[in-house]
């Protein structure tokens, strides 16, 4: 086993037998939480809208032959395909133990140009599909008396970016519905918690913005990006045992970035 395994988060959890959707686990963050959950011995879900190839093949690396890793597909917009979805996983798998809601959006626009369109479209794809997820999985979870919901969230939803009023919005929407969502579901056994990322790395971020990489290592406290692995192994903790008396709340994984003093 190499050395860094051994500290690795995942060694210390065990979730055989528990099956986890992750939403848009295409993306850096979605296949780093996946991949953590597999390696804690889960059976994983695997959601994707139009990324098919990516979703398979990751199934496939996780868990050779499909037993403990599979594909599903779905427009977390429309509810029939979200019911349909936790149908399907739950006729694959047999239950439907931990949702992570991470599929979303980051797109940039002036709010004096932005489009409502392009105001709709990321409140759909970033608030509507947390809501319609949580529903049909709370549902299935409420039968089963017991369930953990995971939202990622941002940093962003109290610290709003420039060109990012309707990214802001909408992942301050996703943070004030797991608050409601931990209160409503809690007496049914399930609990609910945010995560809110800062800067995560990802291939090309650095070519493509390197003046805000460079600003964000400047003032973060670890003077250092965020990995995806980072809010995967927060994942892995906010759904195991350790966590058991946690809901309602948010853990922010910056690097400390938003404890940085205003002025």
């Amino acid at each position: 086993m190499k050395e860094e395994n051994s500290t690795s988060p995942e060694v210390s959890y065990n979730f055989l037998e528990t099956v986890v959707l992750v939403t848009g686990s295409g993306g850096g963050i979605g296949s780093s939480i996946a991949a953590v959950f597999s390696r804690s011995g889960a059976n994983v879900a695997l959601h994707y809208n139009s990324s098919r190839e990516k979703a398979l093949h990751l199934a496939e690396e996780l868990s050779p032959g499909g037993k403990h890793a599979a594909a599903f597909q779905a427009n977390l917009c429309r509810e029939e395909e979200v019911r349909q979805m936790i149908s399907r996983i739950v006729s694959r798998f047999g239950r439907l133990d931990v949702l992570v809601n991470n599929a979303g959006i980051f797109p940039s626009a002036g709010l004096l140009e932005m489009k409502p369109a392009d105001w709709e479209t990321m409140i759909d794809t970033n608030l509507r599909s947390v809501f319609l997820c949580t529903q049909a999985a709370g549902k299935q979870m409420a039968a089963q008396g017991n369930g953990v919901i995971i939202n990622i969230t941002s940093i962003e939803a109290n610290h709003p970016g420039a060109g990012h009023a309707h990214y802001s919005t909408s992942k301050a929407g996703v943070l004030m519905l797991t608050r409601a969502s931990a209160n409503e579901l809690g007496p049914l056994g399930i609990r609910v918690n945010a995560i809110a990322p800062g800067l995560i790395n990802r291939t090309g971020l650095e070519e493509a913005w390197p003046e805000g990489v460079a600003s964000y290592r400047k003032y973060s406290p670890l003077g250092t990006l965020g990995e995806p692995e980072d809010v995967a192994h927060a994942c892995l903790f906010l759904a195991s045992p350790a966590a058991k008396w946690i809901t309602g709340t948010c853990l922010t994984v910056d690097g400390g970035i938003s404890n940085r003093p205003l002025i």
